[in-house]
């Protein structure tokens, strides 16, 4: 089933086409990695296909109501912005704001803190958190919208190794019970191990899209990160080093 369908996205800015022609189906049960070198066009991506940016083309999610868009899309931007000194059980039940008053708030509200571990932050108010302690609370929120689709810019920037790894399994297990989880990632070891399916961008155009053997080629990196890489199956899953610049023209 078809979560979200981009059609020729296109995205211009002073002129200049920051996305270009960008046609993409997410559907349920995968978990996409969005990779890319800085400006290549990933949050801009994320934020045209919800409505957040004007654009031309089509986008499934941006063409409904608000409300309704709300109850089909989470959305943990990449700035960890948090302006009210919230307790953090408060700030995660703001994702149940697209449903209204529902006695599956509370239930949705508990099973987000568990899941990012802030049972003993819950009282906290969330602007005296550090900066990691805010992303998991954010990433509840995002939880708590309980979404078909979930979309995060760089969600686990800033966390530490265990943290990270903890949401990419939580990401995955969401994946494997028939959502979907669309999400732009620096860390191209851990889009390695976790993701169903990768898409690389460059220069605001998709210059590759599949299971991230696939995508993680050695002439893909060369060619949009310029880096050389180490890569290989194993029993416990997929391992990506990244190992050198490329300090010489290709061929």
């Amino acid at each position: 089933m078809s979560l979200l369908t981009l059609q020729q996205l296109t995205v211009a800015r002073h002129g200049r086409a920051v996305l270009n022609g960008i046609d993409l189906t997410v559907t349920g049960g995968e978990f996409i990695g969005l990779l890319g070198p800085n400006g290549a066009g990933k949050t801009t991506l994320l934020r045209a296909a919800l409505g957040l940016l004007a654009h031309g083309g089509h986008s499934s999610l941006a063409a409904l109501p608000a409300g309704e868009r709300a109850r089909r899309a989470a959305f943990m931007a990449q700035g960890r912005d948090i302006a009210w000194p919230l307790p953090v059980e408060r700030l995660v039940a703001l994702g149940r704001t697209p449903h209204g008053r529902s006695p599956a708030d509370a239930p949705a509200v508990e099973r987000a803190i568990a899941a990012l571990g802030l049972q003993p932050l819950r009282h906290r108010p969330a602007t005296e958190l550090s900066g990691g302690e805010q992303a998991r609370a954010l990433i509840a929120r995002m939880l708590a919208q309980e979404t078909p689709l979930l979309v995060a810019d760089e969600p686990v920037a800033g966390l530490d190794p265990a943290a990270q790894i903890k949401v990419m399994q939580l990401f995955a297990g969401i994946a494997g019970q028939g959502r979907a989880v669309l999400a732009s990632l620096h860390d191209l070891g851990l889009a390695a191990r976790h993701c169903t399916r990768l898409i690389l961008m460059d220069g605001g155009r998709i210059a590759a899209d599949g299971p991230p053997e696939q995508v993680l080629h050695a002439d893909n990196l060369a060619r949009v990160f310029g880096i050389t890489a180490w890569f290989a199956a194993t029993p416990q899953g997929p391992v990506f080093q990244p190992l050198d610049i490329l300090t010489k023209e290709l061929p």
